[in-house]
């Protein structure tokens, strides 16, 4: 971890220095994820279990999946389910994933790619490791996270986004301390790729020991910092947070967050996941893959999906070879 890096920051755009009257963001809290199981059985973190809704607006939900290092034979998927009403944005550190639906679409995604579905209207998804992998085992690591679409956008026709990697847009701290990978929305006028219907900035950050990232931040998002690895603290009071931690920040312009000097034998940097959002004030009506405003309408989706109209389960599985996603 990660597989986006490069060999000398220093050659890349740096953040500004911020001014000495910059609002830092108070830490309002901080939550540790549960350990569970998804799908056929691989081992997940639930990032946000614990956090009122209120706070995470537009952000419904975040797995970090692994990190697991399978053996041969034991790689796991998940079988056919369906969405409605939001996107699942996957995020793939580390090993590979096949995606397909009911509609034809899918593709494959590795090292530092990212696969952006939105369900919109629904249809059937399917997310699997490509046989060679179940065949030889390895490393397996990546996150989901579920972003809600607002009343307007719910019954929208379900669209890709398959992000390679290397398409993010990096840069780094004055001192060069950190590696940012901008995935979605803009970091200090640095635009990543990720196309949203609500507006929402996604970064992957890696800061070396001792050092310190002072991240300018929109006033009107949320702020989220998620810990896939590492020990450190964040806010101007230093609060100490570690892997599988997640805080929820307050209002200002600023996000401060430092790497301890000294990290485990295993873990040569901190590293996080940073979100955040303009959220969308709208009643949430939340019942398993379908994100609505409503209990009617969470009744009308069970109803669709029961009756085929979210889509069939294709005869055969379509192969994938990698690269670029079969649809738009």
């Amino acid at each position: 971890m990660p597989a986006i890096t490069v060999d000398d920051v220093l050659v890349l755009p740096r953040l500004p220095e911020l001014a000495e009257s910059t609002t830092y963001r108070p830490v309002r809290r901080v939550t540790t994820a549960p350990s569970g199981y998804e799908g056929e059985g691989f081992p997940v973190r639930r990032a946000f279990a614990g956090v009122p809704m209120t706070e995470l607006d537009p952000f419904i939900h975040l797995d970090q999946m692994g990190e697991v290092d399978y053996a041969p034979g034991e790689p796991k998927g998940t079988p056919w389910h369906p969405h409605r009403g939001f996107e699942t944005v996957t995020y793939m550190i580390d090993g590979i994933m096949d995606h397909q639906d009911s509609q034809g679409g899918g593709g494959t995604i590795t090292d530092g790619d990212t696969q952006w579905m939105t369900a919109g209207r629904g249809l059937l998804h399917i997310e699997a490791p490509p046989e060679h992998l179940v065949m030889s085992g390895g490393l397996f690591h990546g996150l989901q996270l579920w972003v809600n679409l607002p009343r307007v956008a719910k019954m929208n026709p379900p669209r890709y986004q398959d992000i390679r990697g290397r398409e993010s847009a990096l840069l780094t701290t004055p001192d060069g301390g950190a590696l940012i990978r901008v995935i979605a929305g803009e970091v200090a006028g640095h635009r990543g790729p990720g196309s949203t219907h609500t507006p929402i900035t996604i970064a992957h950050v890696t800061l070396q020991p001792g050092a310190e990232l002072n991240l300018p931040w929109r006033p009107d998002f949320n702020a989220l910092v998620y810990v896939l690895a590492g020990r450190g603290t964040v806010g101007t009071d230093r609060r100490p947070i570690h892997i599988g931690q997640l805080a929820v920040h307050g209002a200002g312009d600023a996000l401060r967050v430092t790497a301890d000097a000294r990290q485990d034998a295993n873990t040569p940097a901190l590293e996080l996941y940073i979100m955040g959002g303009q959220p969308i004030r709208e009643p949430v009506a939340h019942y398993g893959p379908f994100v609505m405003n409503t209990r009617a309408e969470l009744i009308q989706a069970v109803e669709d999906y029961q009756a085929g109209r979210l889509g069939v389960v294709p005869a055969e599985r379509v192969p994938h070879s990698g690269g670029e996603g079969d649809r738009p």
